[in-house]
């Protein structure tokens, strides 16, 4: 699999892609092609293709944040989110939009983790859920929670070994059409696709040998 990471600097906006983070939604090369051209051999990321603020709007509907960005022109980078959310995906990973601090990675706002098991990008998603007959609905039933008094801050988010994420610091979490199943400061979320209370861990990860960093 591949690990590199890339960074080009234009004359506003320097664009940086992490390879083991993406997972081809291509939201990239669509929201501007002249900018992220797709099937090409070598370069191809060309800043200056676009208005810094352009880029910088592109790079934040990256997913999975395998795309991110620095202003080098005193624009505003990336600023995190007023409320940290995860959301399903149905059938698949777990979108994170948040301040997060996800293990020894430096500070990230958008990661798409690995809820089916089968990633060998662990705890990234690497589109595994497709081909390994991962079934699991976007729209559980919510669990009964108050409201919190701040929605924003650090998350912390730990892949305990061979065992599940381990989310502290506020969050909801909410289902693929935005209704919100939980509000909380501190839950496990399932990675081996094998609970029976998903997207929560149920401790099934033991039962059925689930190896994971």
């Amino acid at each position: 699999m591949s690990t590199r990471v890339d960074e080009v600097a234009g004359a506003g906006i320097a664009v940086r892609f992490d390879a083991k983070r993406c997972i081809h939604a291509r939201a990239c090369v669509l929201g501007r092609p002249g900018v992220f051209r797709g099937g090409v051999d070598g370069q191809w990321i060309f800043p200056d293709e676009a208005p810094a603020e352009t880029v910088a709007a592109v790079a934040q509907q990256c997913p999975s944040g395998a795309i991110t960005y620095r202003r080098v022109d005193g624009g505003p980078d990336e600023a995190p989110p007023a409320a940290n959310v995860v959301r399903l995906r149905e059938n698949g990973p777990l979108a994170v939009v948040a301040d997060l601090r996800l293990g020894d990675e430096p500070a990230q706002i958008r990661a798409t983790l690995c809820r089916c098991g089968a990633s060998q990008r662990k705890p990234y998603c690497d589109g595994s859920h497709l081909t390994s007959g991962f079934v699991a609905t976007g729209e559980p039933p919510a669990r009964t929670s108050s409201p919190l008094s701040d929605r924003s801050g650090p998350l912390q988010v730990r892949a305990s070994a061979n065992g599940p994420l381990m989310l502290e610091g506020n969050v909801e979490v909410v289902s693929g059409t935005g209704r919100t199943l939980l509000r909380t400061q501190a839950c496990a979320l399932c990675r081996c696709g094998a609970s029976a209370s998903k997207p929560f861990c149920d401790g099934s990860h033991a039962r059925v040998g689930f190896k994971g960093p």
